[in-house]
């Protein structure tokens, strides 16, 4: 539990590790990474960056990104009612200057026609990392996630979540045709007390890497959409109980997991 929490101290030194990202250039990089040397030492800071800096963040999810969706995909699946209502909600909210529709509204000349299908997959690569979804029960473990938000007070929270699926889909924009890249993420509720483990660094510091949430999630809402740049890490999850002399209470133990990037 110990080294768990002290693996958290890494968000302290984000900015170094950004100020190093140009050893990209200068060195080859190992494994799945090879395959996107194209991505230059500053894309690669930006991309590393969007996810952490959600308020100067203008992801839409059609951006590049160092990845691809892997199988298992199912190909031209069609959108729900429920799922179009939510996406046209996505758009307006991250393309501010246009209006978008369902095809079923009454019929608005300024707005965007949302299409009816996207392409499902079960697992994402990013850089030298994949992420797995609730759509492939083998690659179950790797999809709980920590994304960031902006909450109604204007503050920063990162929230836990388990991701259901990946998908693409093309929205008609004015200049064109763009392709997002997007997950499908359930977001669970927070626990009252969320921070409940804790280490002692000095006096007057006092750091924390393990979260208490609840194992229910939130009710689906637009909030469930994001582009796959905003997937700030990877968590392990774990069943804690919480006992008091009446009853217990089963929590989710998150401990999050640094993201990595390899070079040699």
């Amino acid at each position: 539990m110990r080294r768990l929490m002290n693996d958290n101290r890494i968000k302290d030194i984000i900015g170094s590790q950004t100020e190093g990202l140009e050893l990209f250039e200068k060195r080859p990089v190992v494994g799945s990474l090879s395959e996107y040397d194209q991505f230059a030492s500053d894309e690669m800071e930006r991309f590393w960056l969007n996810s952490r800096n959600i308020q100067e963040s203008s992801v839409t999810g059609c951006e590049p990104f160092p990845g691809e969706m892997l199988k298992p995909n199912s190909e031209d699946v069609l959108l729900s009612d429920s799922m179009l209502n939510l996406i046209v909600k996505y758009y307006t909210a991250t393309h501010e200057r246009y209006n978008f529709r369902k095809p079923a509204d009454e019929i608005d000349q300024d707005a965007i026609t949302i299409r009816v299908k996207m392409n499902k997959f079960g697992r994402c690569q990013i850089g030298s990392e994949v992420f797995g979804s609730a759509m492939s029960i083998r690659h179950i473990k790797s999809s709980y996630i920590l994304a960031k938000f902006i909450t109604d007070d204007g503050e920063v929270d990162r929230y836990a979540g388990q991701v259901q699926y990946f998908f693409n889909h093309t929205v008609d924009l004015p200049n064109g045709p763009a392709e997002h890249y997007l997950a499908f993420v359930r977001w669970y509720e927070p626990a009252k007390v969320r921070y409940r483990f804790s280490i002692d660094d000095d006096e007057e510091t006092e750091t924390c890497n393990v979260e208490l949430w609840k194992t229910s999630f939130y009710p689906e809402s637009r909030d469930c959409i994001i582009p796959v740049h905003n997937i700030l890490c990877q968590f392990v999850p774990a069943k804690y109980k919480v006992s008091s002399n009446r009853n217990s209470v089963e929590y989710l133990a998150v401990n999050p997991l640094n993201r990595k990037f390899n070079i040699r």
